[in-house]
């Protein structure tokens, strides 16, 4: 979260879009993880040609206030982004996916900054949605953990 790192990934992670050939009008995914991901992407977009708004995933509605489990920048039958910081399993992705179709929202595809290697970006691929990744554990020169799901 520190500002040169919000600069950097904001500026690859846009990138990363507009080389997939994806036009989402917004990005996000399950918060909190996502949530500085997406912030940093939308403030690259400023002033470009693809202007991208964000928004956060709750892992469950509100009870109270608007009672959405859905907050930001998001419209009903928009084309996203779902991004993740770290893809594992797979499993915050889907839940944003769930969550984003739930309410008409149309995903484009599947933005990550670091794939641990341990098996989520194809069990996304395989429902069908393109996972872009900027980088993975073993390009960071990172020994790969098992993931025990803690």
């Amino acid at each position: 979260m520190s500002a040169e790192g919000q600069v950097l990934i904001g500026r690859m992670g846009l990138a990363a879009i507009v080389a997939a050939g994806w036009r989402p009008r917004a990005i996000g995914g399950l918060t909190m993880g996502a949530d500085p991901v997406a912030y940093a992407i939308a403030a690259a977009s400023w002033g470009t040609e693809l202007v991208i708004d964000a928004f956060s995933v709750r892992k469950e509605a509100k009870a109270h206030g608007t009672g959405q489990q859905i907050e930001g920048n998001f419209a009903a039958g928009a084309e996203v982004v779902v991004v993740e910081d770290v893809i594992t399993t797979g499993g915050s992705a889907e839940k944003a996916i769930a969550a984003v179709e739930a309410v008409g929202g149309r995903v484009a595809g599947i933005l990550a900054v670091v794939d641990r290697e341990q098996g989520g970006a194809g069990v996304l691929a395989k429902d069908g949605r393109q996972v872009v990744v900027l980088t993975t554990a073993s390009e960071l020169g990172l020994k790969a953990l098992e993931y025990t799901g803690g």
